[in-house]
This record gives C-alpha cells, sequence and structure tokens, in this order.
C-alpha cells in the first residue's frame, strides 16, 4: 500500500463514506475522514446508522493491492483492527459477530461497512462512543462522551492495524484471532436459505454452518443469532 495517507477532519458530513471516495478520486492517495458528526449515514442492507449521543463516524478509502476474490476478508480484517485499537486504547474487550458487528455484552457498538468501486476499496467505521439511552440492540464504549480527541485517536488506530493487516498479505489474515474473538460460532443462526450451528469461519471469511442437510457456507448474508436454550 501507499506509505502515507491523507487525513480530513470534519464537524458533520453526510456520509463519511462519499466525502472519502470523493477525496480519494480527486487527491489519488488514501484517505481518511473524520467527523464528529453523520447525518445520512449507511448501515448494512441498506439500514441508516442509528445516532448516538457522542459516536466516531469514519471512512478509509484506499487502492487495494489484493485480488478481488480476497477482499470480502477486509470486513473480518478491519473488526480485528478496531478491536485491537478499542483494548490499546480504552482496555475494553469487544467480541466480533460475524461478519461486520463488534458487541459490548452482546449489544452492538461498532458497525463496519465496506464498499469498492474498481480498484478503490472504501471501509466505513461508526462507533458508539457514549450514549446515555441506546435502544435495547446497542451499547456504547464509555458511560459519559470524552474529549475531543478520542475520536480521532481511535480512527487512525484502526486504519494503521488494518495497513499493517494488508500490508502482511491475504494469505497471513489473522483468522485464528477472529474466531477466538467471534460470538457467533457455536451459536444457532439463521439466514436467507438456511439454518444451523456456525462451527468455524473458513480461511477465505465464509460462515461455516453444520445444518440438518450438512455444512453450508454462507459467503455475505444477514445472519441471526438464534436463542440460546
Amino acid at each position: 500500500m501507499d506509505t502515507h495517507y491523507d487525513i480530513i477532519r470534519l464537524p458533520e458530513v453526510g456520509s463519511t463514506q462519499d466525502v472519502a471516495v470523493e477525496e480519494a478520486e480527486r487527491r489519488g492517495r488514501p484517505v481518511l475522514v473524520i467527523a464528529d458528526r453523520q447525518v445520512s449515514g449507511r448501515g448494512r442492507q441498506g439500514r441508516a446508522w442509528i445516532e448516538p449521543d457522542q459516536g466516531l463516524y469514519s471512512s478509509f478509502s484506499f487502492t487495494c493491492p489484493w485480488p478481488a476474490d480476497a477482499r470480502p476478508l477486509l470486513a473480518l480484517c478491519t473488526a480485528v483492527a478496531v478491536r485491537r485499537t478499542v483494548s490499546n486504547s480504552l482496555g475494553i474487550d469487544l467480541a466480533c459477530k460475524w461478519p461486520n458487528d463488534l458487541l459490548l455484552d452482546d449489544r452492538k457498538v461498532v458497525g463496519i461497512l465496506p464498499d469498492s468501486s474498481g480498484s478503490l476499496v472504501t471501509i466505513g467505521c461508526g462507533v458508539n462512543l457514549a450514549w446515555a439511552d441506546p435502544p435495547d440492540f446497542a451499547a456504547a464504549l464509555l458511560d459519559e462522551p470524552s474529549g475531543h480527541d478520542l475520536a480521532p485517536t481511535l480512527a487512525i488506530g484502526w486504519v494503521d492495524e488494518l495497513r499493517r493487516l494488508i500490508d502482511g498479505g491475504a494469505e497471513t489474515w489473522p483468522r485464528a484471532e477472529y474466531e477466538g474473538a467471534c460470538v457467533t460460532l457455536g451459536r444457532d443462526v439463521s439466514w436467507e436459505g438456511g439454518s444451523g450451528t456456525a462451527v468455524a469461519i473458513g480461511p477465505n471469511g465464509h460462515l461455516l454452518v453444520d445444518g440438518p442437510e450438512g455444512r453450508s457456507e454462507v459467503i455475505a448474508s444477514e445472519v441471526h443469532l438464534l436463542p440460546r436454550n
């Protein structure tokens, strides 16, 4: 990858994804966009990102050297990168929910949204930093809002961790580390097309599920964790 990237800090954006793509294309180099507030962000499956009291909104656009068939691994590598950064910065251990979420006490605290256009890859990362009254499915890292420097510290941290993983090559992605933190494994799950017990993450990042008709390989789907018995 390029050895440097530009950082753009904004008080408010419509979508950090859109700004990152526009600026990376215009500048011809990687760009990290960090915003204090995002008013029209996007989530997986077209859902909007619900805004907490204090959040981190960041997107990194870059030209990825990995082959196209390895790029689905970038979402999982980003989850590892964010998890490492939060642990190193705040001493908080987050769990991975395959493929794109990070959880705290079984509630979502980080959402990751990868996108691509040609050779340009853009990865968005939204983090609930503080939230006095979150919805039941969500949580935040902190009990109350922090200072102005936490968001850029976390954003630069996850991007630098991700860049190190990318530089190592797709074949060395931290599969064992991801599996060790993945709460999806060992759980009964369902998705459009089947259900069963999630047993492993494949080397290509796919979710392996054992069901009534044998093993299924879930490539990209909305996977639901079923209630524990």
